[in-house]
């Protein structure tokens, strides 16, 4: 029985969890629109093309459908037949949660495939942090392209971005050979790690514990050279389909109007934005404006309004979708209407 002292600091703790990063989001659209003509910036968006937007939302969902695919793909050992259909339900419904409280979303999506597909919540977050290792992976190997195709130094106009590529490298490449080691000699590190974590805190122990087997679940779900040759194309797919999404956002605004505009352009406006996503705000509300209005303006010359207003629009378009998403495919297909925010907050508290 837990007690309602563990409960009160439990609610506490997401508390003030959630409200930091909306402080974050304030800070970063504080930055995004200081100093700025806001009458605009919005006249842009008020004469944007009607038929680009809806292109960009159907490609949006396509690249979502493409995730969802992946994710079957990833969880095919496990089960073999799992539905599409609850696979892209629950990512959606996971965005639109992403969008409220950040990071719940991967656990909400987690718990509501687990139940459509009757898999345990464990293997279910377990392949969920497979796809973002491979996300953070594909991100960074984005940049990187992008520091190619780009003629100037690229990190001169963005000087953190180097020290953030060699950092993401550098984790990625501890967490995938510290798991290999876990999974290929389970039974020689697993016990020795947890009795280590022991020695400090026997609650700390039991976290770990219950984190490993998620984890080795997880990554062990991702069986055979054939699935882990469609996951990296499907990785590769994704991240050319969101390039493809940003290029579309340049014909929706009005940039192509300006000047001509490329899908070298978008990739690279693709890959310094998203890093804005990774960032824990709510549905990436305003870390992306500042990262893809400065891409837009640093790189290529765009003014700043017409730029904020392309992040505005493109934010926009993606935050809302997810939103009636989530809240249409969880009240006409959830059949059950459990409180699946109850058991996904549980499961955050146990992380």
């Amino acid at each position: 029985m837990i007690s309602d002292k563990v409960v009160i600091h439990h609610k506490y703790k997401r508390a003030i969890k959630y409200i930091v990063s909306i402080l974050l989001s304030i800070v970063f659209l504080y930055f995004a629109f200081n100093n700025v003509n806001t009458a605009v910036v919005f006249n842009y968006i008020a004469n944007a093309s009607l038929f680009w937007i809806i292109i960009f939302l159907i490609v949006n969902l396509f690249s979502h459908f493409i995730r969802a695919v992946r994710w079957k793909i990833i969880l095919r050992s496990v089960k073999p037949d799992t539905s599409l259909k609850n696979l892209f339900g629950a990512i959606m419904v996971g965005y639109g949660v992403n969008c409220v409280i950040p990071r719940l979303g991967e656990i909400s999506r987690a718990v509501l495939a687990g139940k459509w597909e009757n898999l345990s919540r464990s293997s279910m977050l377990g392949a969920v942090i497979v796809e973002r290792v491979i996300d953070v992976i594909f991100l960074a190997l984005a940049v990187v392209v992008s520091a190619i195709l780009w003629t100037e130094n690229l990190y001169d106009k963005f000087p953190w971005l180097k020290a953030a590529v060699y950092l993401s490298f550098i984790l990625m490449a501890f967490v995938i050979l510290f798991f290999y080691m876990m999974i290929r000699f389970r039974e020689k590190y697993y016990g020795y790690i947890i009795k280590l974590i022991g020695k400090f805190s026997e609650k700390l122990a039991h976290k770990a514990a219950y984190i490993f087997e998620m984890l080795i679940l997880g990554f062990g779900s991702l069986k055979g050279t054939k699935n882990y040759i469609l996951t990296f194309t499907l990785s590769i797919m994704i991240m050319l389909v969101y390039a493809l999404n940003s290029y579309i956002g340049f014909y929706a605004i009005g940039l192509n109007h300006v000047k001509d505009v490329t899908f070298e352009m978008a990739w690279m406006v693709m890959s310094i934005s998203a890093i804005g996503v990774v960032i824990p705000t709510p549905g990436g509300t305003g870390s992306y404006h500042v990262l893809a209005t400065s891409a837009l303006v640093l790189l290529y010359g765009f003014s700043y309004d017409l730029s904020l207003a392309y992040a505005v629009l493109t934010h926009g378009l993606t935050y809302f979708m997810f939103i009636f998403s989530a809240l249409a495919i969880y009240f006409l297909f959830d059949k059950g209407h459990n409180n699946f925010l109850m058991l996904a907050e549980k499961e955050l508290d146990d992380l």
